[in-house]
């Protein structure tokens, strides 16, 4: 496997938060000098390849996967889009996930969820429904993600205990559910008779 191949795969995965040398010297098992040029080769190969949008931006002590500043225009205009303003289903989990857990990180949402959020949470802070709260004491030192108030007023709160009483809701969906089991009860009748 390339280690370039590597590093990259891995600042994808990571998403907005980044990632350390520390932390990807660790995972990768190889040096911490030798990681940190590999990621300046990998960041030389996005600049001089015109084909590729991606680049790679250190922060603080994270390096993190973007994209390259001349695509800001098109990617506004994308976000401003009448198609780009439908949720994903994947963002609608996403935030309510954080709306009832916040403040919470992405790997907790991605626990609760099952599979990688990274891409559904930077479409909510591009939207500006989620935003940073601050950030967990410890190793990487991850985003706590929590509501903004450009999601209270979307949604008409004037608090977040407003929001709907997700056991009330499950009580009201189970007693008016009828059993989805088409299959079980197609042979339950026909044992019957």
């Amino acid at each position: 496997m390339n280690p370039l191949s590597q590093i990259e795969a891995m600042l994808f995965v990571v998403g907005e938060e980044g990632i350390g040398l520390e932390e990807l010297a660790f995972t990768l098992d190889r040096p911490i000098p030798e990681i940190y040029q590999e990621i300046i080769d990998l960041k030389k190969i996005y600049e001089e390849n015109a084909a590729s949008a991606l680049t790679i931006l250190e922060v603080g002590n994270h390096f993190i996967l973007s994209t390259k500043k001349e695509f800001a225009p098109l990617l506004k205009e994308f976000a401003h889009s009448p198609m780009a303003n439908r949720l994903s289903q994947a963002a609608l989990e996403t935030l309510s996930i954080i709306a009832y857990k916040q403040p919470v990180t992405r790997s907790e949402i991605d626990e609760l969820r099952g599979v990688q959020s990274s891409g559904a949470v930077q479409t909510l802070v591009a939207r500006q429904l989620i935003e940073e709260k601050g950030r967990v004491d410890g190793p990487g030192r991850a985003i706590l993600y929590g509501t903004s108030a450009y999601f209270m007023d979307y949604f008409g709160l004037k608090d977040i205990k407003e929001l709907p009483d997700v056991q009330k809701m499950e009580e009201d969906l189970a007693d008016d559910e009828e059993p989805l089991d088409l299959y079980y009860d197609r042979f339950k009748e026909e044992d019957e008779q």
